[in-house]
């Protein structure tokens, strides 16, 4: 005999990538033209590349439906984007959403159990958002999302506004 080879890998997304959903609400809506055919929906969000870095990063693709209501409206082609001043900040490239989606809806983005949270950073300055886990039709709160605040006090040896005292 071949000696049996020995198999290693690294299941991070295989095990829990389907395990977790983001839930983005909607900023703004804009139809833009990109050709003489074909309009496209550029959907804003409230997170994006600060909160998933995959789509940047790995060029991941993910899918997103609207999580807050139901809708019969026409498909529509869509890009949704996020918050953050960068062309890269795409969470879903292309999906067809309800034409009739608008501010205020909530987005669920599908299988970002894996790495989103462990990605996260302050990009932009911008608070992480929290975790919450949901089984047996119950949610519990097991990671708060940061605040301005928890941003500021890790500043050092600056003057906060409307204070006249330095950060410890």
């Amino acid at each position: 005999g071949i000696p049996l080879p020995e198999l290693a890998f690294e299941p991070g997304r295989a095990v829990v990538g389907r395990a977790g959903i983001t839930l983005y609400r909607v900023g703004t809506v804009k139809p833009v033209r990109v050709s003489d055919d074909l309009e496209r929906l550029y959907v804003s969000v409230d997170g994006g590349m600060s909160d998933n870095a995959r789509p940047a990063l790995y060029g991941a693709d993910y899918s997103a439906r609207i999580a807050s209501r139901r809708s019969d409206a026409a498909a529509a082609l869509a890009r949704v984007v996020g918050r953050h001043c960068e062309s890269g900040d795409i969470v879903v490239d292309a999906e067809y959403l309800p034409g009739d989606i608008e501010p205020g809806d909530l987005l669920a983005v599908a299988a970002t159990g894996a790495y989103c949270f462990s990605l996260a950073s302050n990009y932009n300055y911008v608070p992480r958002p929290p975790v919450v886990a949901v089984a047996g039709g119950e949610a519990r709160l097991i990671v708060r999302g940061e605040t301005v605040d928890d941003l500021l006090s890790r500043d050092v040896g600056i003057v906060r506004p409307g204070t006249s005292e330095e950060s410890a």
